[in-house]
């Protein structure tokens, strides 16, 4: 059903007038441009006519094809899509060190200009031991655990929720267990935690609440990134210097519910920070030229992608964020988020030449960056992590 048609429909219930859009314009135009509009204005948005009232409001049209459930289990997500979330915003969690406290701001993708989040409640997330992990298509951000500020560095079970539609925050329910430090992800719809005891648990978005998952056996994994990747939570504690042994890895499976090591040439090749785009997770090494290398599963290697490093105008320390669904041309892009929140857009394209391996052609990829520079007020801040939401 077009909204066209969700529009002829109320008219005919409501036995009223419909107006059009942006009068003038075909109905398809109209909703180009109003869904240009910054989701923090959806809300006065509304209060121009009933007509964009309804068009916020009424029932969703089927959602962009970014949008695509990617399993079974996010099909119900995405079918609550609105049209409202359609376009990929760039979410910056970082830390003023003057007040050591969290801001977040959110990049504008079209006109490249920042806007001011509310500030994210509790004192917890001013230590910095916390996880963030954003659920894209319901246009959610969870910041979850961490450590009450003072001495004792006591570990807290709370949870806050930020949500685009509202453009507010508010609390959910908390963890089964306290957690300080962990590792999580979006997995299914869902958020899957790992604590560093092994122990792990999900929370359903829809149900509001959290549910056991199957602990981890074997030796702890101090987490040192992790990610989120066709239904898998991936864990990894990277090289650390002196290397005295090779690192670990761990992999959750939210279908079988079950853990596994991390394939060997995944957790030797992991050097740097992971972001996920269009299905791929790619790593922006953290040594040389800051390159981008992607992760080919079937050879179980990661693969040097062409074209430069991060630009080094974007200073470290680098977090990564990646779009969920492809772009035009079947492109996939990636966010490296900078100090002074500086941040270089990376756009990964399939090349002409592939390389022949054992496990067959690999298609060859080249990435091309732009620099989008953080207003002068951001100088000082210090990233900690980034999501993508549609908002």
């Amino acid at each position: 059903m077009s909204k066209q048609q969700v529009l002829d429909a109320g008219e005919g219930a409501a036995g009223e007038e419909v107006m059009e859009l942006i009068p003038g314009l075909p109905e398809e135009v109209a909703e180009k441009c109003l869904l240009h509009l910054p989701f923090l204005y959806h809300r006065l948005f509304r209060t121009v006519s009933s007509t964009w009232n309804r068009f916020l409001t009424d029932a969703p049209a089927k959602p962009p094809p970014h949008l695509a459930p990617a399993s079974a289990a996010a099909a119900s997500a995405s079918a609550a899509v609105s049209v409202s979330f359609s376009l990929p915003f760039l979410f910056a969690f970082a830390f003023d060190p003057a007040s050591r406290r969290l801001q977040c701001q959110a990049l504008d993708p079209f006109s490249r200009r920042w806007l001011l989040l509310p500030p994210v409640p509790g004192g917890a997330a001013a230590a910095g031991s916390f996880a963030v992990v954003g659920l894209p298509r319901r246009g959610e951000i969870y910041v979850i655990g961490g450590v009450e500020e003072g001495g004792d560095n006591k570990a807290v079970r709370s949870v806050a929720v930020y949500s685009a539609a509202r453009n507010g925050w508010e609390e959910a329910a908390p963890m089964r267990t306290p957690r300080g430090y962990m590792a999580a992800g979006e997995v299914g719809g869902r958020v899957v935690v790992a604590g560093e005891d092994g122990e792990a648990e999900v929370f359903d978005p829809e149900a509001g609440r959290w549910l056991p998952a199957a602990p981890r056996r074997g030796a702890a994994v101090a987490r040192y990134d992790a990610a989120a990747a066709g239904g898998r939570l991936y864990v990894t504690e990277g090289w650390a210097w002196p290397f005295e042994r090779a690192p670990r890895g761990a992999v959750y499976d939210a279908a079988a519910d079950s853990w596994r090591e991390m394939a060997r040439g995944m957790r030797e090749g992991w050097t740097g920070s992971c972001a996920v785009a269009g299905g791929r997770m790619y790593i922006v090494a953290e040594y040389g030229e800051w390159r981008l290398k992607r992760y080919d599963e079937a050879a179980d290697e990661w693969r040097m992608v062409e074209g430069g490093g991060v630009p080094p105008e974007v200073r470290r320390p680098h977090v990564v964020a990646g779009e969920v669904g492809e772009v035009a041309g079947g492109r996939r892009r990636i966010y490296v988020v900078g100090a002074g929140l500086d941040v270089a857009v990376g756009t990964v394209s399939a090349v002409a030449k592939a390389a022949t391996t054992a496990a067959g052609v690999v298609e060859g990829e080249v990435v091309e960056w732009e620099v989008v520079k953080g207003p002068a007020e951001f100088t000082g801040l210090a990233p900690c992590n980034a999501q993508v939401l549609y908002a």
